[in-house]
């Protein structure tokens, strides 16, 4: 049986970290602050929405939301931008996407200052990833992984690293932080050939492949550790991942569950990043 990578217990472990820092700012008068910004009312955008408030009011976190509606013109959200740009009590911004499609998404994006960019969208905070430097902020969710990786006591110095998934919200961002920690990484994609043997060689998978189920047994070995950051719904209406978990738990050393694994530890590593944002404007 294979080992569950809890996400709550990551989750756990960084809120108090965070506490501690959040405690740091307040004694120099400081209070870290996320501004939302969310055009209309998906019912996805909504629900991390409501968790990220949550977590930001458990940390002790401020937040102000700049709620706009689905037909708004680009001049307006625009100016919704240059503002929480300008705001120096707003320290990290949330930028809820996709936006509606009449609006120009890349121009928000480049829009953002990196410094307030906790979410990891813009160039900037890419080049920060791609180049290991503290410029912007890396995506969440890759940086979760990271954060499950590192609180198991997961070394990867020296390991075979597979990333299936070549995004820049996740698959890329997560091979430049493995081969931070010294890993050596392989990234799978749709024209991968015979991945199934690729993803056996990995000491580390991680599974940001976009379908549910994808990655089963015949794609796994004895002693791997499997980092699923698929979020799919399946035909019985569940949460399932992008590893057919049933079929790999018996074989892998070390799984995340879906439920209860990367996804519950995204929502404190956005907090984190705020806080880190404040902390770098009191250097």
């Amino acid at each position: 049986m294979a080992k569950q990578l809890l996400g709550k217990e990551v989750t756990a472990a960084l809120n108090e970290r965070i506490k501690g820092d959040v405690e740091k700012l307040k004694a120099k008068g400081v209070i870290p602050m996320l501004g939302i910004v969310r055009v209309g009312e998906r019912p996805d955008d909504l629900s991390y929405e409501r968790g990220a408030v949550k977590r930001c009011e458990t940390l002790g976190v401020s937040y102000e939301k700049f709620l706009l509606p689905e037909n708004v013109s680009q001049d307006e959200l625009m100016e919704t931008i240059r503002t929480v740009n300008k705001r120096e009590d707003i320290h990290g911004v949330l930028i809820f996407r996709p936006l509606p499609g009449h609006l120009d998404e890349k121009e928000v994006i480049r829009a953002l200052d990196p410094e307030k960019d906790v979410d990891g969208i813009t160039d900037g905070s890419m080049v920060g990833v791609f180049t290991s430097t503290a410029q912007g902020f890396p995506p969440c969710t890759p940086q979760a992984c990271m954060e499950i990786l590192d609180h198991y006591g997961i070394d990867c110095t020296g390991k075979k690293a597979v990333v299936i998934g070549r995004s820049l919200v996740v698959g890329k961002p997560a091979a430049m932080m493995l081969l931070k920690k010294n890993a050596t990484v392989t990234i799978c994609h749709t024209r991968t050939k015979d991945m199934p043997s690729v993803v056996k060689e990995a000491d580390i998978v991680i599974v940001a492949a976009g379908r549910a189920g994808v990655v089963d047994d015949t794609y796994l070995s004895p002693g791997q550790i499997v980092i699923d950051v698929g979020i799919n719904v399946n035909e019985e209406g569940k949460l399932c991942g992008d590893v057919d978990y049933e079929k790999a738990e018996p074989v892998v050393e070390a799984i995340t569950p879906v439920p209860g694994g990367v996804g519950s530890v995204t929502t404190s590593v956005l907090i984190g990043h705020v806080v880190e944002a404040a902390m770098r404007k009191c250097k």
